[in-house]
């Protein structure tokens, strides 16, 4: 497999793609503003306490205040995986725990979403190349991704031994067949930089941000450019040499790897990443064998539909299913990957009787989801043979991001027909006409409206014009959208009979 990161930088974004075997699996994109604020550390204010909702809103300088929940808010007690943290804090009230006007250094771990504003914590993250610093824990961890037994153990000695007392470690993905010597600078860097953020925690202005984390280029070097990475490709000499710099000082074996694009060609189009992005944000994403799933967002969560489509496989029904059910559970972890979809997500694959057949999906969408750096966790099959599932929400989706409502459906994707809007023309028509002594109006509608008002051989114009007395002209435009009525009153004399 061919593992490819393209960065376009741009004036006004900059753009990371992650391509598996010319497949585009992940994409990233950064703008100046709304500005990126996970990962980002604050001196922030507790602006009230909610004990009904057992959670708190701080004031960190963001428009929205901050949402801190109880369990992000309580010491923590005990890591089993990267980002992923048990949490005893049943026994506490935030009231307990929290009080309004007090200060407090929290970082976000969720961008804001919609109307909701950042969601923090206390529990501080400092990830690193190699290794992920807890300061305010005890604990040492390795990554879920590493999975072969022998090097768990190795690298958690390793960890063990490294760790200074009361902080915590966690082994990150990229640390997989290093030794002690790569660790020491890491930790040492994650550390400096720990101290530094904790002596800027009483002076100064509150509610203020007292450390930024790296922007989207140098992220993607820390934390996607590993040893399994071919090519790293940036079509901006500037940051081409940054990130040289940047590469030398984390991980030199990989210098070669980076690449300055210097074709006078989209870099996107030269690598066919345009044309996937576009299908990533379709609602309907046709599989191989005929079949196509159909991904429907809501605001608490995600349904996909499967469908079998073109596929009618070969005589037997349940292998026609099991197959385009399999290449579907593929292609739903691939897409929640690129789109960055995160919350509850059902699935509705088609109906399978077989038992068998239903735990060889399951697994299937399970060594899929195997792929993905955000925790994903299948909950399993619903007693309506629903599959439900969870995934880690920490950004907008890729819809999100690059999509805005259409002004004329308001994000619903429907419109009224042509007969609705043309039921709406004759009510307004009738309502001008009571309000005003015209002889004669004008109508201007769609095309299709148009012809609806004026009916087959202009019947149910006359119809119209017989019932108010008045004369009515319709006339049709393009220019107008489907549901657009514009009446105005014209010279009847003017008219040429």
């Amino acid at each position: 497999m061919v593992n490819e990161i393209i960065v376009d930088v741009g004036l006004n974004e900059t753009r990371v793609a992650v391509l598996e075997d010319k497949e585009l699996v992940e994409i990233y994109i950064e703008r100046p503003y709304p500005e990126t604020l996970v990962g980002n550390i604050y001196r922030g204010k507790v602006s009230s306490v909610l004990p009904g909702m057992q959670a708190a809103f701080i004031d960190i300088g963001h428009e929205k205040n901050a949402f801190l929940y109880v369990g992000d808010a309580v010491a923590q007690r005990e890591f089993i995986e990267e980002d992923d943290i048990h949490k005893d804090f049943k026994e506490y009230n935030i009231d307990e725990v929290l009080r309004p006007g007090q200060e407090i250094t929290v970082q976000v771990i969720k961008e804001p979403i919609g109307t909701k504003g950042p969601r923090v914590t206390t529990h501080i993250t400092l990830p690193g190349r190699h290794l992920v610093l807890l300061p305010n824990a005890d604990y040492t961890g390795i990554s879920r991704r590493i999975e072969n037994e022998s090097e768990r153990i190795k690298l958690k000695k390793i960890a063990d031994e490294i760790k200074p007392k009361d902080v915590g470690l966690i082994v990150r993905t990229a640390s997989e067949g290093k030794d002690v010597e790569d660790f020491k600078h890491d930790l040492n860097f994650l550390l400096r930089l720990w101290e530094s953020i904790k002596q800027k925690e009483h002076s100064g202005s509150v509610p203020r941000c007292m450390h930024k984390d790296l922007n989207l280029i140098y992220r993607s070097v820390r934390d996607l450019f590993t040893w399994n990475v071919d090519k790293f490709i940036i079509n901006d000499r500037q940051q081409h040499s940054k990130v040289l710099e940047l590469v030398d000082m984390i991980s030199p074996s990989l210098k070669l790897r980076v690449e300055y694009f210097s074709k006078n060609y989209n870099l996107f189009e030269y690598y066919q990443i345009e044309s996937k992005i576009t299908r990533a944000l379709a609602r309907k994403v046709w599989l191989k064998c005929g079949g196509y799933i159909v991904i429907d967002r809501t605001e608490a969560l995600t349904v996909i539909d499967v469908n079998t489509g073109k596929y009618i496989g070969g005589s037997n029904l349940e292998d026609t299913v099991l197959r385009t059910n399999i290449e579907a559970a593929r292609e739903i972890a691939k897409q929640l990957r690129l789109r960055d979809i995160g919350g509850i997500i059902i699935i509705d694959f088609i109906d399978m009787h077989e038992h068998e057949h239903q735990h060889m999906v399951m697994d299937a969408l399970r060594q899929a989801l195997k792929k993905d750096r955000t925790k994903t966790t299948v909950v399993g099959m619903t007693g309506l043979g629903l599959i439900e599932m969870t995934r880690k929400k920490v950004r907008q989706v890729l819809s999100s991001i690059m999509n805005v409502n259409c002004p004329y459906c308001d994000g619903t994707g429907k419109i009224l027909s042509p007969e609705s809007v043309a039921s709406d023309a004759e009510k307004e028509i009738s309502a001008y006409f009571k309000r005003s002594v015209a002889r004669a109006i004008q109508v201007e509608v769609h095309p299709s409206v148009a012809s609806i008002l004026k009916g087959e051989d202009g019947s149910k114009l006359a119809e119209l014009e017989s019932v108010h007395g008045k004369k009515i002209v319709v006339k049709g435009s393009n220019d107008l959208a489907r549901e657009d009525i514009k009446i105005k009153e014209i010279d009847i004399n003017s008219l040429v009979c």
